[in-house]
């Protein structure tokens, strides 16, 4: 730690309230004559302690030193806490503030703690911090202005502990929505209870009949053989290939909590991609605005969902029109077989809707496709709210008609054989999983 006897040394705010007391003394001395020898040795005493408050903090190879502890990559839209370790070496109990340079991207300028640390002991604190933009956040220095009991000074000791943190998409649901996708009963909260239709292609093997068996599965010749009843098990169709559809356009630059609606899409997107990765399913990605951008294709390897990941991490929001027909000849090309599509993306109005609709159905015509778009939460606030003013009516009314184009929405999909999931950003990642475990329980995937 580099030690600057001028640079570093502040004058703290009791000082300059000691000194004006000093020099009141001095002017009520012309009245009273005897508060001149006071004024004197008030001047002196604290010039003394000043300068022993300067010898306290500079004196000796001592000082603070301040470590961050910060994981090298952070969620995005969490609460990601980073920790702050203080070393106090100074021979006297040391009172701090700490100022830690967060990254540009928190616009947050006033950041101080405050620590009083005993001689030789060391202190912890930590806070919290939620990014809601993907990329890197350089956090800077670490400054630590110290002062002594007296007060009167402060230095600042400076800890070069600069470094450079990633953002990824979060991953801190992914365990507990893996615990979700290989449990059968999805007792989970914002999960529904999925009634299984039929079977799947995929024969497993032969066993025991136990009571709760479908009797349909009995199988006959089996049954003769071991005089016993015997069932056929049945697994779920596994190895169908997944794709993820990301909307990078204008219409994903919505904000919502902080974050936009690209973003609440590209946390769901790993999840979900994760779960049908634990489904025995291939999962891949297609991220566009005014062109494709990039296509990861459909694996099964141990390494697709940290692929995945490093893709979804560079993405940035377009103010263009999406090119949905530029979409939909990518995936003409690229995807021969038939694979389901879960396409991220957001329409607020029927006409919206209109002019992409053609290449949708084509998407449809070849392959299972899942429109995701989002309710306007704050338009649904307004639609269920009770106005009183002429001018609250008319903007409920006009809130009103957006919700109904909402459900059109829904209804002109559904009419063209086009699945849909009309959903608030908050719980996104929820619906979507639901309508995949839906659909792999009625054999549709």
């Amino acid at each position: 730690m580099k030690k600057r006897y001028i640079a570093d040394l502040y004058i703290h705010n009791r000082w300059y309230l000691l000194i004006t007391i000093g020099i009141f003394i001095f002017l009520f001395s012309f009245f009273l004559p005897f508060l001149l020898n006071v004024a004197f040795i008030y001047l002196i005493v604290l010039l003394s302690l000043t300068l022993l408050d300067y010898y306290l903090l500079f004196a000796g190879n001592k000082g603070v030193q301040a470590q961050r502890i910060v994981n090298d990559r952070m969620n995005l839209g969490d609460e990601n806490t980073i920790s702050l370790s203080m070393l106090n070496t100074f021979s006297f109990n040391a009172n701090v503030t700490l100022i830690d340079e967060l990254p540009i991207q928190f616009q947050d300028r006033n950041f101080k703690k405050y620590f009083v640390i005993g001689a030789g002991k060391r202190a912890k604190e930590s806070y919290n911090l939620r990014p809601v933009y993907r990329g890197e956040y350089a956090f800077g220095r670490i400054l630590s202005f110290v002062r002594t009991p007296l007060g009167l000074l402060q230095r600042k000791c400076v800890s070069e502990v600069a470094q450079v943190v990633k953002v990824y998409p979060s991953v801190k649901y992914l365990r507990k929505y893996q615990l979700l996708a290989l449990s059968d009963s999805n007792q989970y909260a914002g999960t529904k209870k999925i009634r299984r239709l039929g079977h799947s292609m995929e024969f497993e093997q032969i066993k025991e009949y136990v009571q709760g068996d479908d009797i349909r599965s009995i199988n006959w010749k089996a049954t003769a053989r071991r005089n016993s009843l015997m069932v056929n098990n049945y697994i779920d169709a596994r190895s169908q290939q997944i794709y993820c559809l990301i909307d990078k356009g204008r219409t994903m630059k919505m904000p919502f909590d902080g974050m936009s609606l690209q973003d609440y899409a590209i946390n769901a997107a790993l999840i979900f991609l994760n779960i049908a990765l634990l489904k025995q399913d291939r999962a891949g990605l297609i991220t566009y605005s005014s062109k494709v951008n990039d296509i990861i294709a459909a694996e099964r390897s141990s390494t697709q969902l940290t692929k995945i990941q490093e893709t979804l991490y560079r993405q940035a929001t377009a103010f263009e029109d999406s090119d949905y027909e530029a979409l939909a000849a990518t995936v003409y090309r690229k995807l021969s077989h038939r694979s389901f599509l879960m396409l991220f993306t957001n329409f607020e109005t029927m006409a919206a809707l209109e002019r992409q609709l053609p290449y949708l159905r084509k998407l449809a015509s070849r392959h299972l496709l899942c429109v995701v778009f989002f309710q306007n939460t704050l338009l649904k606030q307004i639609h269920e709210s009770q106005p009183d003013t002429m001018e609250g009516i008319y903007i409920k009314t006009i809130a009103t008609r957006f919700d109904f184009e909402k459900k059109q929405i829904v209804k002109e999909l559904r009419r063209h054989g086009i699945l849909s999931v009309l959903t608030t950003p908050e719980g996104l990642t929820v619906d979507v999983v639901n309508k995949y475990l839906e659909l792999k329980a009625k054999q549709m995937v």
